[in-house]
This record gives structure tokens, sequence and C-alpha cells, in this order.
């Protein structure tokens, strides 16, 4: 047995040096990164500014330290792409793939739609994998997810050796005024199998606009750091959906000042709110059920406070359908399925073309 996993790891390691052999690798810092709300970050992949680090609960903070919804672009005429990444933590949950948590998802445009070209599956804190190949040696327009739980430290882009790998020339996702999303686990990807099955990324891919995803898992509430960072992006939509973390307490004690502060920034812009969703296991969970109802109760009292004092570009979402009504469409009850993600887009998608012109 022992020659056997030997004998494994040598090939292993053969392969790997064959893959570094025909690939030479750039590093993605090169290139736009796309799902910023700051540059004022730490790192390059990371999501919340710097000045967070003393003021946040550490929660928050480590949860901003997180790459999701953000994602590098380029163009290549490379008959293969390949990448080398080390992540932060080497994350693992029970209930999510490790290419969701820690793995790379790339897109390639056709014409103006984004096409699935393959994933980088982690094999450690250190990966590096051909991400698809056998491919005709043309330019083509590429669009690279990265982590949604937990951060590359470094990240390089590999390519054929003589390929040319450059700046973007289409203008795809566009990223002028991008679409801000704030809130919980679900909004950061859980639990997608792999980071181009967030909500936030499918939509992105959809509308051709870049989102910003500033969901932190179990850690939405309402904390006015996360009001002045959202407040200070030029944003043409604003969604809230804090709802799954805030308690009734903290909606009334702070989602007022919290969403008077964004509009006081973007007297004009559309803010959405957005109900808890309709968990799957709610019929059955009694307590949780009252939860969820009390919860909207609280947000839809908030909605139609700040209505009679006279915003007119707020607006309300119930969340009933959101994951539709076959119970199939969550992991543990709670966390989105890809199905889950792919119905929210969907019950998304025509609202934003709405509110954004």
């Amino acid at each position: 047995m022992k020659k056997k996993i030997l004998f494994a790891a040598i090939l292993l390691c053969l392969a790997t040096v064959g893959l570094q052999a025909q690939t030479r690798f750039v590093d993605a810092a090169e290139f736009p990164l796309l799902g910023k709300a700051t540059e004022q970050t730490l790192s390059r992949y990371e999501r919340l500014p710097d000045s967070c680090q003393t003021v946040s609960l550490e929660k928050l903070w480590l949860l901003g330290r997180n790459s999701a919804g953000l994602a590098i672009r380029f163009r290549s005429n490379s008959t293969q792409i390949a990448a080398r990444w080390e992540t932060r933590n080497n994350f693992r949950m029970n209930h999510m793939t490790p290419t969701g948590i820690c793995g790379l998802d790339l897109y390639c445009l056709d014409g103006d739609r984004w096409h699935f070209a393959g994933s980088g599956r982690p094999t450690g804190k250190l990966t590096t994998a051909t991400i698809v190949r056998n491919m005709t040696p043309e330019m083509r327009e590429y669009l690279l997810f990265l982590p949604l739980y937990d951060g590359p430290i470094s990240l390089e882009i590999g390519v054929d050796t003589e390929a040319l790998i450059e700046q973007p020339q289409v203008n795809l996702p566009r990223r002028e005024k991008p679409i801000l999303f704030y809130g919980t686990s679900i909004m950061q990807g859980a639990c997608a199998s792999r980071p181009g099955m967030a909500h936030t990324n499918i939509l992105e891919r959809r509308l051709q606009r870049e989102c910003i995803n500033l969901g932190f898992s179990g850690s939405a509430h309402l904390d006015m750091e996360m009001a002045d960072l959202i407040a200070s992006v030029d944003a043409a939509l604003y969604i809230l959906d804090f709802v799954p973390n805030a308690t009734v307490e903290e909606m009334d004690e702070r989602a007022v000042k919290f969403i008077s502060k964004v509009r006081a920034a973007h007297p004009d812009a559309p803010i959405l709110l957005v109900e808890d969703p309709h968990f799957t296991y709610i019929w059955l969970d009694q307590k949780m059920a009252e939860e969820v109802r009390s919860r909207n109760a609280k947000v839809r009292e908030v909605y139609e406070l700040l209505k009679k004092q006279g915003d007119r570009n707020l607006y309300f979402l119930t969340s009933e359908r959101h994951i539709g009504t076959d119970d199939e469409a969550c992991v543990d009850g709670i966390h989105f399925t890809d199905l889950g993600f792919m119905r929210y887009a969907d019950v998304l998608q025509p609202i934003i073309e709405l509110l954004v012109r």
C-alpha cells in the first residue's frame, strides 16, 4: 500500500512538473480586478478597507479577506489556461465543495455571452491546475472568478509559453456604476458548488455589469462601518439583503440609520430591501418560521417608515418564491444549492433590469 501511495505521489509530481514546463505563468495582478468596493485593502484580493481591521468585529474582518465576487479579466490566444494560486486559509466546510470555497471558475466570452470554460479545483493551500486545454490558438476574452470562502494571497495565470496574454479589449462586464449587494452567508456564496454559481456572479454575467459582493457569513448585522463603505461606492443599485442575520432588535436600532446613511450619499439611486427567504424547512420548524415572520415584518415596517418620510427610490422585494416551492433548492434547509442560486438570480434579474436604466 505504501508503495502505491508513493508511486501516485511521484506521478502527481511529474504531472505538475510537465505542466509547468509547458506553461508560462503571469501574475494576475497585471490584469483588471472586478468586484472591489475599495482599493484601500491590506492586499489585492480582499474586500474590506484596511481601516475596518480596528473597528469591525473580528469575524466580519476575517470574512472580508475572502474574495467572494472578485474576478480577473484578461485575454489570451493560448491553447490552455492554467492557474497557480495559494489561499490564505485552505478552508473547508462540511456542506460546501472545496471548489466553491477556495477554487477558481473560468468563463470565456462568445459574442455577448459568457460560457463556462472550467474550474480550478484546489488540491491544498498551494494549487497548480489546468482549467481548460486543447483549444485552437485564437484570441479570447476571459473572466476568472475567485474563491467564495477563502482568498488568494497569490494568483498566477498560466498560458502556453509562446502565447499572448493581454489586457481585455472588450468592456464587459461594464464597470461604470456597478450593482452593490450587502448581505449574509447566502450573499457570500454558501453553498455554491463553484464560484461562478453564486447569484451575484450569475447576475454579473447575465447583466454584463460589474457586481460588488459584500456578503459576510453570519455577519450582516447593519454595522455602520458597512454603511460607510456602501455609501462610498457610486453604484447603479444597492441591494440590501441583511434580514437573515439581523435580529428584530438590531433592525429596530440600526436599520433606518444604516439605510439613511446610504441614501444621504446617493439621493437618487434605487435601494432594494429584501425579505428573509422562506427557507425549505420552516414548514416544519415552527420556531424558525416565527423568526422569519418577525424579521420580515420588521424590515417591511422599516421600508414603510422610510417611504412615509419621502424616499421615492426605495423598493421592497418579498421572498416567498425566491427559490421555488418544491423545497429542493437548499443544502441544509438554509443555504442555497446551485439550483437555489439560479432561481434567486431569475427573480432578481428582471427587477434589476427595471431599476437600472
